[in-house]
């Protein structure tokens, strides 16, 4: 008889204190505060890519906006491979094993620069005229987009710069 008036008192005094109520509010909040972090990080990191993305089409384009043709073609020197090297890698040259700038970008052939080339692989173009270079990338999200029942996320970017030569 003696354990349950004890058990009785302890239970009732538990809901009367308010050491009760701190533990139940954040057993309610922290998961929800959790995923709300988780999120904002999440967010932040697909803008991060986004905007190494556009870096890269910037510095391509930048590159080829600057390229003096000879006939009508680019130089040997400053050509559509060097471009989609630059904005994959960020540099003109990379090392073996180099990262590209966006984790889980996979192909540098995956960048589009227009005007394109002819058949004989020369490119109408002049001064004045706008180069453009674009892409697509599907980002690798993390499980709480899943979670939150997210599709995949695609990110298009493109950049236009003024032909200008030397």
């Amino acid at each position: 008889m003696n354990a349950f008036r004890t058990r009785r008192r302890l239970r009732f005094h538990f809901w009367l204190s308010e050491e009760a109520a701190v533990l139940t509010e954040a057993i309610i909040v922290v998961p929800f505060v959790t995923v709300f972090a988780a999120g904002i990080l999440e967010f932040g990191n697909l803008f991060w890519e986004r905007m190494q993305i556009d870096a890269g089409l910037r510095d391509a384009g930048r590159y080829l906006s600057r390229c003096r043709p000879e006939s009508g073609t680019f130089e040997p020197t400053c050509d559509r491979a060097t471009a989609r090297t630059i904005a994959f890698y960020g540099t003109q040259s990379p090392a073996d094993g180099a990262k590209p700038r966006v984790p889980g970008w996979e192909d540098p052939g995956d960048i589009v620069i227009l005007p394109v080339e002819n058949a004989d692989g020369t490119v109408d173009i002049s001064s004045g005229d706008t180069i453009t270079v674009s892409t697509s990338h599907l980002y690798e999200t993390s499980p709480l987009f899943a979670l939150l029942g997210i599709e995949d996320i695609t990110i298009s970017a493109s950049h236009e710069e003024r032909y200008m030569g030397w």
